[in-house]
């Protein structure tokens, strides 16, 4: 995961002194950028435009027609140096750095102490979005999506939760309780009556929550991460994530996925690969059913889909057993990210009606199960963690009768940055087990549909030697 090189934070400016300096359009859009504040605004310009007075009227900024001295800096809590011009807001940088007191230059973040984001206000809600200086533009554009996708009532939620935290405080013991109370405030009745404007009910709706008895119940969700990349997490799984205790964790999860959960839960890698399983399967389904039955809810997170070769019938039959309720929350199967890489339908009208899920080992290690015969009969299969079997696949498949020529495509890393993309047939198949070059999870597609595949860029599955001619 990248590394940030500024922290977000927040300052609190309410009745304090903030300083800004310049007399053109970046320092009047400083201006009505901290009008939204209850700061202390002091406005220093020594020939103010006629945008930067109309907003100081409006916000009630206190204005000084004057040059800037270090004197200005007295009690400042922040500095916004926005002249638009190198040197001065150079020297008023260096002259706030000298004072202590953190500060701003427009457009010179090689010079800024803090960056000012993007901000989207819902008062005492605030949305904060920032590129470190890289891309402001950019930053704007993002703040206009959540600008959006937020209901300017939102304000009035936030407030009723201000109004009851000392409540809460009183009534609730700390810890779990509380925290499920809060979860259950902004996602429920209470909320929408807030939204709506009835705080007098929503507040009532509230104190007849807090008199309940709290809910410790325990909980599991078993979830499906998807093939890796962030964006196919369905909305449900990210919600979950929110509320989880504890999170249980496949190797084979991105840890961006990972890092989308609760900052405070606890994160229990359990390590599964093919081939190497660091916790065994029935160390799994003891660990759901111990933290559930504490009262905790617990996030069960596995790629791909969870009912697809994700074990998760061995833990809803353990969960069953021990009476922890549990809820399967499905996801992007690598079959169907492989597929849309490869641009490659995996059903085709009059060429493949039907598809096949598999994986190259059966139960009792014999390669290839008895879906030879669904291939035969037009099926599109889609072997998981079947490289290391490739040959013996290929072989089977040929030997019941399916044609040495039938398409075939190989992704690995299905959805994620570093994917790859392979295209051949059948003949070419074996040399998949061969590949040095590929170390990373890879679905086999197999079928007639994959004639019909557009992929933007891929590889040969089996690179052919220069003829003796061309080599010469």
């Amino acid at each position: 995961m990248p590394r940030l090189s500024s922290f977000p934070a927040f300052h609190r400016v309410a009745d304090r002194k903030v300083l800004i300096v310049g007399s053109g359009p970046a320092a009047a859009a400083k201006t009505r950028l901290l009008g939204e504040t209850s700061a202390r605004l002091v406005v220093i310009s020594d020939r103010p435009g006629a945008e930067l007075l109309a907003d100081v009227a409006r916000v009630k900024a206190h204005l000084l027609v004057e040059p800037f001295t270090p004197g200005h800096l007295e009690e400042a809590a922040l500095a916004f140096a926005a002249t638009e011009d190198e040197e001065q807001d150079r020297r008023i940088a260096e002259a706030a750095r000298a004072a202590g007191v953190p500060v701003n230059v427009v457009d010179r973040p090689e010079l800024c102490d803090f960056i000012t984001p993007a901000i989207v206000n819902r008062a005492p809600l605030v949305v904060a979005v920032g590129t470190e200086g890289a891309a402001p533009v950019l930053a704007r554009h993002v703040r206009a999506r959540i600008e959006a996708m937020l209901a300017p009532e939102l304000g009035r939620l936030a407030g009723l939760a201000d109004g009851l935290r000392g409540t809460v405080a009183r009534l609730l013991p700390a810890g779990e309780a509380r925290r499920r109370f809060w979860a259950r405030l902004f996602d429920g009745p209470v909320a929408a009556r807030a939204l709506s404007g009835d705080i007098a009910g929503a507040r009532s709706a509230a104190m007849r929550m807090m008199a309940e008895k709290p809910d410790a119940s325990g909980f599991v969700w078993l979830v499906g991460a998807g093939p890796g990349a962030t964006d196919l997490l369905t909305l449900r799984a990210q919600r979950v994530l929110q509320e989880a205790d504890v999170i249980v964790y496949d190797a084979l999860v991105p840890e961006a996925v990972v890092a989308m959960g609760r900052r405070d839960a606890e994160r229990i890698s359990v390590g599964k690969r093919k081939g190497r399983h660091e916790v065994a399967q029935d160390e799994i389904c003891a660990l759901l059913v111990r933290e559930a039955s504490a009262g905790r809810r617990v996030v069960r997170l596995k790629s791909g889909d969870p009912l697809i070769f994700g074990r998760a019938g061995e833990e809803m039959t353990a969960l069953a057993e021990a009476g922890v309720p549990f809820e399967v929350v499905p996801g992007v199967t690598a079959a169907f990210a492989a597929a849309a890489s490869a641009r490659a339908p995996l059903t085709l009208r009059g060429v493949a009606s039907s598809l096949v899920f598999a994986t190259g080992h059966d139960v009792d290690g014999r390669t290839l199960p008895d879906w030879a015969g669904l291939a035969l009969q037009g099926a599109t299969v889609a072997v998981y963690m079947g490289r290391s079997v490739a040959a013996g696949v290929a072989d089977r498949l040929v030997e019941a009768g399916l044609s040495a020529d039938t398409p075939v495509a190989a992704v690995e890393n299905a959805a994620q940055p570093n994917e790859r993309i392979l295209f051949g047939d059948l003949s070419e198949l074996p040399a998949l087990a061969g590949r040095a070059d590929l170390d990373g999870p890879v679905l086999i597609l197999i079928g007639r549909a994959l004639a019909q595949a557009r992929p933007a860029e891929a590889d040969v599955l089996a690179p052919r030697p220069r003829d003796a001619t061309e080599a010469a």
